[in-house]
């Protein structure tokens, strides 16, 4: 049986007639149970009854300028799990795979594989009693020139009419980095995705410059999109402004980011700005443990970690004996702290709003798991749709304004004295917002971006 099987190396260049993609370079992966296929706006539709599928594949790698349009018949949607352990729901297509002389029908997954280094990986369901490897080799079945991949893919260039947009971020597979990369491609503007940690700069008075893996210069980008995670601010801020020094539209500024961060100094931004907070109390190592407590109505109280994020370094002390245990304990280690009432009323619950350039685009209810008090979905809470109050709308915009941030995730609490604002975040998630209300808010990002430059000529430029 094996001398009629086809012998492939660990990499070979394959076909699909069926969708027009004369070739592409895949992963022959044994380890991997499914085929998957680089697709970027993918959309399902019906065509004579049947449930069908379209999408455009990029199927050069680092190639954004050509692109095939695709449709195949839809067979089914799974949770897919990544390498990385990220789960995904993807549409699965059935199409013809075309190797070396034998063609035989494949099932597919389609996902955006910008991250990854092939935009097809062959699994081995697909090569199932037809297919022998050799992980010791690759193109056993040839591989084209760059010649006659230019002659190949020659009527399938795209002409550039959008901007060249950057997304500065640390996971391309996170929820959110993906969908605003989707929302920018369906948009028609070049997306990359720039990961912080293989940034460099080149600090110079004449030709200061960004480097990227490789040695690739990132000096051509029209706009960035800061989505930078707290536990890396300091160098994702230090990216920022060098962007911005390129004369880079960057949709949240460096600083704007960084005073964000500083959750003493924002809340002090906000309270010079007229916006009502919680009372809080601040201490770096507190003497008075007591008046600290009274300070803020006393017990029970909250107890935030100047860099906590997410929820995290927040503890709610119910009694006067355990919210100066945890304060002594914070002291120990000289940690900087906030202490703040507890608004009981609002019963676990708060309100995000998201502001994009001056505009609450979307807004809803988080609710805090049981016996948990805060609400933040990465914790377990749970979003829900709401209608939000012009006075709390008022409120939103204005401590956006305040911190300078176009893109904000503003989170505010209803207690007895009224609305009260707890939190400003320069990298919101969307995960939540855009599942609860179904709005395209990584969208409303790209339309804020457009807004800047519609006025403005766009330079084409590619890596």
């Amino acid at each position: 049986m094996s001398q009629n099987k086809v012998i492939l190396g660990s990499e070979e260049w394959c076909s699909f007639p069926e969708l027009g993609i004369p070739t592409i370079k895949a992963r022959v992966d044994s380890g991997a149970k499914t085929s998957a296929l680089h697709a970027i706006n993918i959309a399902p539709f019906l065509k004579n009854e049947a449930n069908w599928v379209r999408f455009d594949i990029n199927p050069i790698q680092n190639n954004l300028k050509t692109v095939i349009h695709c449709e195949a018949p839809l067979i089914d949607k799974r949770i897919v799990k990544s390498s990385s352990g990220f789960r995904e729901q993807r549409y699965v297509i059935q199409t013809n795979l075309q190797i070396g002389d034998s063609q035989w029908p494949i099932e597919m997954t389609l996902t955006n594989r910008d991250s990854m280094g092939f935009r097809m990986l062959l699994g081995r369901e697909a090569m199932s009693g037809r297919v022998l490897v050799d992980p010791e080799q690759q193109y056993l079945l040839g591989q084209p020139t760059s010649d006659s991949l230019k002659e190949l893919y020659k009527n399938t260039e795209k002409a550039k009419t959008g901007l060249r947009i950057g997304v500065l971020a640390s996971n391309p597979e996170l929820y959110s980095n993906k969908r605003i990369m989707e929302a920018g491609e369906m948009r028609g503007h070049e997306m990359h995705f720039l990961n912080i940690k293989e940034c460099y700069m080149k600090l110079d008075a004449d030709t200061p410059e960004i480097h990227y893996r490789g040695g690739i210069i990132l000096n051509q980008f029209d706009a960035i999109i800061p989505r930078i995670r707290p536990s890396i601010t300091f160098y994702g801020c230090a990216l920022t402004r060098q962007f911005e020094a390129l004369k880079v539209f960057c949709l949240n500024s460096a600083s704007a980011i960084t005073q964000s961060r500083d959750k003493l100094y924002s809340l002090q931004l906000l309270l010079n700005s007229g916006i009502g907070i919680p009372t809080t109390g601040f201490a770096n190592s507190p003497l008075d443990t007591n008046d600290l407590i009274k300070m803020v109505g006393g017990s029970p109280l909250i107890v935030k970690l100047l860099e906590g994020t997410q929820g995290k370094g927040v503890v709610l002390a119910e009694t006067k004996k355990a919210a100066e245990s945890v304060i002594n304990a914070f002291k120990s280690v000289n940690a900087n702290i906030l202490v703040q009432e507890f608004i009981k009323e609002a019963n676990g619950k708060d309100i995000r709003c998201f502001v994009i350039d001056g505009k609450v685009v979307a807004s809803i209810q988080r609710e805090a798991m049981p016996g948990e008090f805060r609400a933040n979905i990465h914790l377990g809470g749970t979003a829900s749709v709401i209608n939000v109050t012009m006075e709390e709308k008022r409120i939103a915009i204005k401590a956006a304004k305040a911190m300078d941030l176009k893109v904000a995730g503003v989170d505010i609490i209803r207690s007895s004295k009224g609305p009260l604002l707890l939190e400003v975040n320069s990298s919101p998630g969307l995960e939540g917002i855009e599942g609860a209300t179904n709005k395209d808010i990584a969208g409303e990002m790209i339309k804020a971006i457009e807004k800047n430059f519609k006025n403005k000529v766009i330079r084409p430029q590619s890596i």
